[in-house]
């Protein structure tokens, strides 16, 4: 049986960015299914892929003998002559596939197994592709909306689910637009996109301060703890072993040009940058920030509680919208931190 198949190939490599190879190996296989089932799941078959011709061939294979017992899988000598005259007694030979007949079965059942081969070729690339970009921010071009108002992002020719709970609170977004979003999960599977990103998890505010701020980025500063209210409020902790380095003032930037960069990018998330201390009690103090803090000392060690004193005017400061400023506080120096006037 010929097949002429390289159109179809070049076809199809084009559409799904997979490998030649694949695909023909695709085909080779779907012809073997087809052929074992049209014929006795005994028979041997062979294909063949001839590249300057663009075909394959298929073919069964059948030991010569003098006496046949099983025709699905033997061959008389005298009919396996006028094949191929140098038929000997206990050798195989290839005998070609009847063309018309296997050639129906064959379009029917090669369809599924070419469309698995090549969308699993296709789950490879997309894993290697993303895996090891695993918590990097990428752009993807909004291109529509699931019935349950997740979004599908485009990024680099490739679905990417974009959850409707991973949106920052209030955004509305629009076909057509350009998405930054940090890649929070890479499967390896076949259910529905393999790549999930997200614009509330920390990674991506992680990822923004690197983009934004150099001596992040370089290491100068490091970012060694960090908490947020996706939209509302966020607090991170920096420490620098350079000393002629702020590493605050290095973070905000002139006139705070680098924390509003990330602020806007967050929908006006207000985000607190304060100096890491090992010490827990100056730790606390810092974290209370932007409230002046008089005093903290340690309530129950072994149930780590402390509290904060502060005056009269900075108690609204250190406790925040609805609690949020001390709540994030005891979040970041894994303290409860209780607020008392004095």
């Amino acid at each position: 049986m010929k097949v002429n198949v390289w159109n179809t190939i070049l076809q199809l490599s084009k559409e799904r960015g997979v490998e030649t190879d694949v695909i023909v190996n695709a085909i080779k296989e779907s012809l073997k299914v087809a052929s074992s089932q049209y014929f006795n799941n005994n028979e041997k078959i062979n294909i063949h892929f001839l590249p300057g011709k663009g075909e394959l061939r298929v073919f069964t294979v059948k030991k010569v003998c003098e006496k046949p017992q099983n025709l699905a899988t033997e061959i008389p000598l005298e009919d396996a002559k006028e094949i191929d005259a140098k038929a000997k007694i206990g050798s195989s030979i290839e005998i070609d596939l009847p063309s018309d007949t296997l050639g129906r079965i064959a379009a029917q059942s090669a369809k599924q197994v070419i469309f698995q081969k090549v969308r699993n070729a296709e789950q490879e690339k997309i894993y290697d592709l993303f895996a090891p970009r695993f918590g990097e921010i990428v752009t993807g071009v909004l291109r529509r909306f699931e019935t349950n108002n997740n979004m599908i992002l485009e990024v680099n020719k490739t679905d990417v689910l974009f959850p409707f709970r991973e949106m920052l609170k209030n955004e509305k977004f629009t076909r057509g637009d350009r998405i930054k979003a940090v890649i929070t999960q890479v499967r390896k599977d076949n259910k529905g996109p393999q790549v999930s990103v997200s614009r509330i998890d920390p990674k991506f505010l992680t990822k923004l301060l690197e983009l934004e701020i150099p001596e992040i980025a370089n290491g100068v500063i490091e970012i060694k703890d960090i908490v947020h209210q996706p939209g509302e409020r966020a607090k991170v902790a920096v420490l620098t072993k350079e000393k002629d380095i702020d590493p605050i003032g290095a973070c905000i930037g002139v006139k705070g040009s680098r924390i509003m960069a990330i602020s806007k990018e967050l929908q006006g998330e207000k985000i607190d940058i304060i100096e890491w201390s090992e010490n827990s009690l100056i730790y606390a103090k810092n974290a209370l920030s932007p409230a002046r803090v008089t005093k903290v000392f340690i309530l129950d060690k072994e149930e780590k509680i402390m509290q904060a004193i502060l005056p009269k005017d900075q108690l609204s400061l250190a406790i925040g919208k609805k609690g949020i400023n001390v709540r994030l506080a005891s979040r970041l120096i894994g303290w409860k931190i209780e607020i008392k006037e004095g």
